[in-house]
């Protein structure tokens, strides 16, 4: 699958080598049309077959006239500052995000005015244009050693660190408990607590790529998490993914709060902090109302935009919002990199805990509550074409934001469908201010779905 959020496939089937560096080259000879000789950073998560598609991405970038200067095992959010840092031209990341072990894939970012983020919807157009007529021999990619950089992991911390008061976080002394998944974002994120003066309890902190459940930070794989949070007296839990751009968070009681927090409590503490009456913050149509919510006690505006975070940057420099993300846990402050960054979300919560004085639960009271259910639907994606004329027909009479799939709005509900941009799959949204509100959405546009289906 070639997205906004970059290629992914099924190793060895899907997605092999001569695939990798075909998706290199093409990058790389976009890059050609803004530097002679574009200086490419390169880094991966710890997947066992990412070392091979490393090697394979470098030659596809040399092959196409680039320098790749590659980083080893680092997160997205890191990989992209160091880009910013060593005045790259762009950067490729070899990662499948938050998919499961059989999948990998490529996340592509350029540098347009001096900051690095992930290519617009014309930019990945013309790159896969450019994809589809590249050739590459996968050979050529075994005599390749690109150049190493050891600091990438200081770099992008030192970077986090200047966004917060490192005294009032340091004087908590928190214990916080860490579900790195084996993942690329280990070594960033114990030096970040150590930064903090945090007690880290860090779970699978080591980047061997054995994901020790399903890597995607949602309650059904977070149990062990939940139960560590108790068992150390712990203040906070934190899960990252493989790449470490998303962040879900466990309160001190155990309790799995979610994704859909992260970018509520991240906002609502920087709008409680500089008094940013005024300012704008960007969520995708899939996002939660709780950022509406703590956009207006703040006095603050809310820009809705389609999922993929180059949709949410694009947004974000447009009207120059202080913070923005998705409520997939991803949190994107352009102080530090116009990327999803978990170690940017980690940093800002525990500041605002050390400001509060109270436990998690506690602060998560100011924020109303609502009910959010994710469901899918194993789909090619022409189906949601089909089925959004029908879901117009059948709620004409709502609020409809037709940008990305479909979004239907009532007063106090609503409901999104969607084609992902990660998988073969159709994704259902909705969120109301119960349960059974929100399993009704479902399966309203699941009936409207069985419908088309049976016109065909």
């Amino acid at each position: 699958m070639l997205s906004v959020s970059g290629l992914r496939g099924l190793v060895d089937r899907s997605l092999t080598p001569q695939v990798a560096g075909r998706f290199a080259g093409a990058f790389g000879d976009w890059l050609r049309r803004l530097s002679p000789v574009p200086v490419v950073v390169l880094g991966r998560d710890s997947r066992p077959s990412g070392m091979g598609f490393e090697s394979a991405v470098a030659a596809g970038l040399v092959d196409s006239g680039c320098l790749p200067v590659s980083v080893g095992v680092l997160s997205t959010p890191g990989v992209g500052v160091m880009a910013e840092h060593l005045r790259a031209d762009g950067a490729m990341v070899v990662t499948a995000s938050h998919n499961p072990i059989e999948w990998n894939g490529i996340k592509a970012l350029v540098k347009l005015d001096g900051r690095v983020a992930g290519p617009l919807q014309s930019i990945t157009d013309q790159i896969a244009l450019g994809f589809e007529q590249k050739q590459f021999d996968p050979q050529y990619a075994s005599a390749l050693t690109p150049k190493q950089n050891e600091s990438a992991s200081s770099v992008h911390v030192s970077r986090v660190l200047e966004q917060v008061d490192l005294e009032l976080i340091r004087q908590r002394r928190f214990r916080v408990v860490v579900d790195g998944v084996h993942g690329a974002g280990g070594q960033e994120t114990a030096l970040l607590m150590e930064a903090l003066g945090v007690d880290l309890v860090h779970l699978y902190g080591e980047p061997t790529g054995c994901f020790p459940h399903r890597p995607e930070p949602v309650e059904a794989n977070l149990k062990d998490l939940c139960g560590k949070v108790l068992e150390h007296g712990a203040e906070i839990g934190f899960a990252q993914d493989p790449d470490a751009d998303r962040l879900a968070v466990v309160d001190e009681t155990g309790r799995y709060i979610g994704e859909e927090y992260t970018l509520a409590l991240s906002a609502m503490h920087l709008f409680d902090r500089a008094k940013l009456k005024g300012a704008s913050v960007v969520a995708n149509l899939s996002t939660s109302r709780m950022i509406d919510d703590v956009a207006r006690m703040a006095g603050a505006s809310v820009l809705r935009c389609p999922v993929g975070e180059a949709n949410v940057v694009a947004a974000m420099r447009s009207c120059g919002a202080v913070i923005g993300g998705e409520g997939n846990g991803g949190v994107i402050l352009p102080e530090v990199i116009f990327i999803r960054d978990s170690l940017v979300a980690i940093a800002l919560v525990l500041e605002m805990l050390a400001g509060a004085g109270k436990p998690l639960s506690q602060v998560m009271a100011r924020i109303p509550a609502y009910c959010i259910i994710k469901d899918q639907l194993a789909m090619d994606s022409s189906v949601a074409d089909r089925m959004a004329p029908a879901l117009v027909k059948r709620f004409k009479d709502q609020k409809i934001d037709q940008q990305d799939g479909i979004r239907i709005d009532w007063p106090d509900r609503w409901v999104h469908v969607r084609a992902s941009n990660t998988e073969p799959i159709l994704r259902l949204i909705a969120e109301s201010g119960t349960k059974t509100g929100a399993r009704a959405l479902i399966d309203q546009a699941r009936s409207v779905l069985g419908e088309v289906i049976s016109k065909q």
